[in-house]
């Protein structure tokens, strides 16, 4: 009997264990989002969030302090909470919350190039008639891996006392101490439960401190505001002086990311203290997977509404999937940045047995000491593999006697995110001496290979293959990566540049504009492969290129708004190479146009004196969200005021924006711009435009007469389909004065008209 009974409460306890397991298996992290900050102190504002919490967890405080992770209180409201999806849902229904929603990964958006800019100087990075040297109160956060503090990039000599705005710290913590920040790097801070919540944090190979293991937080800091280092280079390649955008501005450093990403609760955590300390510009080499969702259930739009706010400039990268609509960071009150080629480049050359040379993108250092036998992989194939599945050069598919001592041509799909470093490996394993890739889509992408090795396009790899195929012998030599300078035509848009037009909200143009953001030498974490300085291609470089332009101005204007500082970059972009050719994108050559580019390809030259801006602030951006279908109520969460949607727009298109982009124009249809005098205090500007092919454009008026300095002056844009047109349509408006010009994108398409076919 007692052996019954005692096995009757073994199943009982059985029973209440498992369920708890299952109950605490099934709770996840979620972000819980309130909207702007109310004038709450942040210790009520914690203590109501326990209290919120306790509600769903039966009455528990305990269990509500446990299950809490980060509250959010100084730019703007909310907490992130391990919850089920019932409390998930409960939570969503209570008063005051905007959105409720999982704790997401974004994953990381992954020297010469301002000299290829125009901008030139060692220390002071100065642009003619305007001195930048009030960059030294200029402050830049950067959301990303973190800092390798020791490099020689991030140095304080000869920098002035920290400014007296910043109100933040260097948290220390694995080999960070307090002497790690200087006056260079002024804070450092390091996010990780929202990650630790989701993965298993004993795996962690990064330091638990704002230190950088990975190099891509350090690579960004210094393309923005790296100090002038005299002979920077990738194991010889580039070698020469190389130094950031704005050297002498200050660094604050948000470490949210880990080895396999970042987790949208670190990232809100990381704005919410940024907008604190008293950032000037935020620069966010990093995104969500295309499409985007909602605004208000995006970390980085969330982080950033609230940035912009403050007036606090958030710079962004458009995301690496290169494909049409595939952009991220959409949102208007953030920039958003594609990646371009420079006139540099890293190339091994190919030497055929027949004498012919080709080059190929490599950061290859191995050379052949003697030509080979080349041969196309699928001759190699090994055991099941297929002739065609071995073209890949996928792991263990190469017959080793076959590969041995030869040249190997393998093929990259174009999709594919195999490594192309992997294959030079499965190459080398196989006994081959070289590797010929062919690579349809990021062929100007170089790589460390593992052998001697190259990158080539669709066109190149074909005649490379017919010499094999009509060639009793092919022979071939692959030698050393070189530094080739003045290639042309440059700068091209990048292939992997994530492209519009924008999927969320069609009337914003996204990216804003582009930046060099392929084969970029800048600052590395020795902890990653033991280099001080490395070779990334991505829009995660491009990015920080714009936030160090954008430093510069903010140090000549420091009371512009972020808007304005945006415009002025947007506005004296440039759409032609350096040949004054129309910008191509790679691979195929073809001619690059909005949805590519934005607006175009960064001048710095030019961007201290655009003549006009565009400006906006808060109350337009709640108009905007108006025109979008968010209502009073909702508007309201998100602001925490008294908002109303009396002053919305007929259509996002009407946002004061320094682009115009019309996705479904009936008939007719205007849009009415503001613009606000930041040049000479008499001026006087006539419109020029370029129609979008099948559209009439007029502007009223065609004329604008400013008096003084700060004088703003509407202006109404009207389109009207003139032709039948089939997809979208490009041109252009530009404001030309005396001494400026302020050129704004057309991007139209023409609604199908009712029979179904276009207008």
């Amino acid at each position: 009997m007692a052996s019954i009974s005692w096995c009757c409460l073994f199943c009982l306890f059985l029973a209440v264990f498992v369920a708890q397991v299952g109950f605490c298996s099934s709770s996840k992290v979620y972000v819980v989002y309130m909207g702007g900050k109310s004038g709450d102190d942040p210790d009520d504002v914690l203590s109501q969030n326990h209290h919120m919490l306790a509600s769903v967890h039966g009455g528990s405080v305990e269990q509500a302090q446990a299950s809490h992770l980060y509250s959010y209180r100084h730019g703007f409201e909310g907490f992130a909470a391990k919850l089920t999806d019932e409390q998930a849902s409960q939570i969503a229904k209570m008063p005051g919350v905007v959105s409720v929603f999982p704790n997401l990964k974004r994953k990381l958006h992954t020297t010469h190039s301002w000299d290829f800019m125009g901008l030139v100087g060692e220390e002071t990075m100065e642009i003619p008639g305007h001195s930048t040297k009030n960059q030294v109160n200029v402050i830049i956060g950067f959301i990303d891996t973190g800092i390798w503090p020791e490099s020689p990039s991030f140095s304080d000599a000869d920098m002035p006392p920290v400014p007296p705005r910043w109100r933040g710290k260097c948290q220390l913590g694995e080999a960070f101490n307090a002497s790690s920040c200087n006056r260079k790097v002024i804070g450092a801070r390091y996010y990780m439960s929202g990650y630790e919540a989701e993965e298993d944090s004993s795996r962690i190979m990064s330091f638990r401190s704002p230190r950088d293991s990975s190099g891509h937080g350090s690579h960004t800091a210094s393309i923005a505001a790296g100090r002038y280092v005299t002979n920077m280079n990738y194991k010889g390649l580039a070698a020469g002086g190389a130094r950031g955008g704005a050297p002498m501005a200050r660094i604050a450093v948000y470490k949210t990311c880990w080895e396999s990403g970042c987790y949208d609760v670190d990232l809100l955590a990381a704005f919410d203290d940024a907008i604190r300390d008293g950032v000037h510009i935020l620069s966010v080499s990093l995104g969500p997977d295309a499409p985007q969702g909602d605004y208000f259930n995006d970390a980085i739009s969330i982080g950033s509404f609230h940035a912009a706010s403050r007036g606090v400039l958030v710079v962004a990268s458009v995301g690496n999937a290169g494909t049409r609509g595939s952009a991220t960071n959409l949102a208007p009150w953030m920039m958003t940045v594609g990646a371009s080629s420079m006139d540099r480049d890293f190339a091994s050359d190919i030497v055929l047995g027949n004498a012919t040379k080709f080059m190929g993108e490599s950061l290859s250092l191995s050379e052949m000491n003697a030509s080979a036998r080349i041969i196309y992989a699928s001759e190699a194939h090994a055991g099941y593999f297929t002739p065609y599945q071995s073209s890949y050069c996928l792991d263990s598919s190469l017959n080793v006697t076959k590969a041995r001592g030869k040249v190997l041509v393998c093929r990259h799909a174009e999709s594919s995110s195999e490594s192309k470093l992997a294959k030079s490996k499965i190459v080398k394993e196989a006994g081959g001496v070289g590797m010929v890739l062919i690579d349809e889509a990021d062929k100007d992408v170089a790589i460390p290979f593992a052998i001697p090795s190259a990158v080539v396009g669709r066109e190149m790899g074909r005649k490379i293959l017919s010499y094999i195929n009509n060639t009793r012998k092919p022979m071939s030599k692959i030698s050393r990566a070189k530094t080739v300078l003045g290639s042309q035509p440059a700068p091209r848009i990048a292939s992997f540049s994530s492209k519009g037009p924008n999927s969320l909200t069609p009337e914003i143009l996204k990216p804003d504009v582009a930046a060099p953001g392929l084969n970029i030498l800048a600052a590395w974490s020795p902890a990653d492969g033991k280099m001080q300085f490395n070779i990334l291609s991505g829009t995660s470089m491009s990015c920080p290129h714009i936030t160090g332009v954008a430093t510069l101005i903010k140090a000549v204007h420091p009371s512009w708004s972020p808007s304005a500082i945006k415009s002025a970059i947007m506005t004296t972009a440039t759409i032609l190479d350096k040949r004054d050719k129309p910008i191509r994108v790679d691979p195929e050559g073809r001619m690059a146009n909005a949805f590519d580019y934005g607006s175009g390809f960064v001048d710095p030259k030019r961007v201290l004196d655009p003549g006009l801006v565009y400006d906006a602030h808060s109350v337009d951006y709640k108009a905007f969200l108006c025109s979008i279908g968010y209502d009073e109520k909702s508007l309201r969460l998100v602001t925490r005021d008294n908002s109303t949607c009396d002053q919305t727009f007929t259509a996002a298109s009407s946002l004061n924006y320094p682009s115009i982009t019309i996705p479904n124009l009936k008939d007719s249809f205007s849009v009415t711009r503001t613009v606000t005098n930041v040049g000479r205090a008499r001026s006087v500007y006539k419109a020029v435009v370029s129609n979008p092919a099948g559209i009439n454009v007029t502007v009223v008026p065609e004329q604008l007469i400013f008096n003084r300095y700060g004088q703003k002056i509407k202006f109404t844009v009207n389109f009207k389909v003139a032709a039948p047109s089939k997809g979208y349509a490009f041109g252009f408006l530009t404001w030309r004065s005396a001494d400026a010009r302020v050129t704004s994108p057309l991007v139209v398409r023409a609604a199908p008209s009712p029979m179904g076919l276009m207008r």
